[in-house]
């Protein structure tokens, strides 16, 4: 019997599972809300907004839905799991007391201490001259973010005291990430390779994904403001299966019995973003969805039908379950809006992603695109391209020629992605 899915969410992520869900000989009718200009090719757009929970869960009455899929952080931070639950409905996500470990970094860094989990030191202000006061004294290089949800933007690696005077000003002062900016978690400054961890749960068991790797600030080599994400390749060259067991038994196995033992067993994809320093993995941050881009890199590499694999971390069924996946590797090319992740200017046409396709192992998927007669940008991330290669240099060869073909005003990209791995 075909099942029937919601993906909640319209961004690159949402368009990379719905691409994905596509492909199960399992799958019926799939909707997404509200979708964007490239998940209706693969689904129907809903116009239904994401943090509209009263007529997303009755949209899925009426239509049947067997499992609501939830992609973006705010509607989890804000409860949809629990709601949807409340009616009765199946849906595959963390609840609101599981996704408090994204929603507050403040709550992630006092859990990881008690819990043992390795972290960069830390100290927690919500008092503007407080934190200055700490800043001045501890001295620079320092990191500065923003305690709640602030779509990836609310991270200020500073190395100056001018930077870090002017991340707390925004931040504490003019509030440009309003409430989130109540808090802020001052941290140690570590150097290393990032790199992002993707384990699938279902309440008691756990399934890692191969390593991915973000790239977060908007400029290359790692320079200027951070982003929702600017690129990523999966896997990670360097990271071994030895790192990989270690970073699951001190950082993914102690964090989802912390959460239990808070009384919020884990359900959906817990993303820990992590620091490979000289003194071995520490965790940045956590997230409790899919990354974006890491989304569009994992589902160019998934081998397993992934609506199994949803329905199984949703029902409790992960215990001995073989997740397969694809040989090679997967990178991801984000093509952002002139501005971006300032402010930038929306409805220009986009041309090429037909071209773009036809190079040997690309899809596009869309993020911030509308379709209305034609084509057009409606976001700051616009565009995924997303390769697979034998290697990782074919991979990127393949997506940078694919990127040549696409075109749209201001349009801007990263072109060392992939590059701090290949060294």
């Amino acid at each position: 019997m075909a099942t029937d899915v919601l993906i909640v969410g319209g961004g690159g992520r949402e368009h990379a599972l719905a691409w994905k869900l596509k492909q199960s000989p399992r799958i019926g009718r799939m909707y997404v809300a509200p979708g964007n200009g490239g998940t209706r090719l693969v689904g129907e757009n809903v116009a239904i907004d994401q943090m509209d929970f009263e007529n997303l869960a009755k949209f899925a009455k009426e239509k049947n839905v067997a499992l609501t899929i939830i992609g973006p952080d705010n509607p989890l931070g804000e409860g949809i799991v629990d709601f949807f639950k409340l009616h009765k409905l199946r849906v595959w996500g963390p609840t609101k007391a599981s996704a408090h470990i994204e929603g507050s970094k403040a709550f992630a860094k006092r859990l990881m201490r008690d819990a043992g989990v390795p972290t960069a030191e830390f100290e927690i202000f919500s008092q503007h001259d407080d934190a200055l006061a700490y800043v001045r004294e501890r001295g620079v290089p320092i990191v500065i973010k923003a305690n709640g949800l602030s779509f990836g933007k609310g991270v200020y690696v500073c190395m100056t005291l001018a930077e870090a005077e002017a991340a707390l000003e925004e931040i504490m002062v003019r509030r440009v990430f309003k409430e989130a900016g109540n808090e802020v978690v001052i941290e140690e400054y570590l150097d290393g390779q990032e790199i992002s961890i993707h384990a699938l749960a279902d309440g008691k068991d756990f399934v890692l994904f191969p390593p991915a790797q973000d790239h977060k600030q908007i400029g290359e080599h790692d320079t200027g403001k951070n982003t929702g994400g600017m690129g990523s390749i999966a896997p990670v060259p360097f990271v071994t299966a030895a790192a990989l067991k270690d970073i699951e038994t001190r950082v993914v196995r102690p964090t989802l019995r912390a959460l239990a033992e808070h009384g919020a067993p884990y359900t959906g994809i817990l993303y820990p973003g992590l620091m490979i320093s000289q003194k071995g993995p520490k965790v940045l941050e956590f997230n409790a969805r899919f990354g974006d881009p890491e989304t569009q890199v994992y589902m160019r590499l998934l081998k397993t039908d992934l609506l199994d694999i949803l329905e199984a971390s949703t029902d409790g069924k992960l215990a001995g379950m073989n997740i397969e996946w694809n040989g090679g590797f997967a990178v991801n090319i984000v093509l952002a809006s002139g501005g971006y992740p300032d402010a930038y200017k929306k409805g220009f046409p986009i041309t090429g992603i037909e071209d773009a396709e036809k190079v040997e192992g690309v899809v596009v998927f869309h993020a911030g695109t509308l379709y209305d007669k034609e084509l057009t940008t409606s976001g700051g991330r616009v565009l995924g391209v997303s390769a697979v290669g034998d290697t990782l240099q074919n991979a990127l060869a393949r997506a940078y020629e694919a990127v040549e073909h696409i075109h749209f005003e201001g349009k801007y990209f990263r072109r060392d992605i992939g590059a701090k791995a290949l060294r």
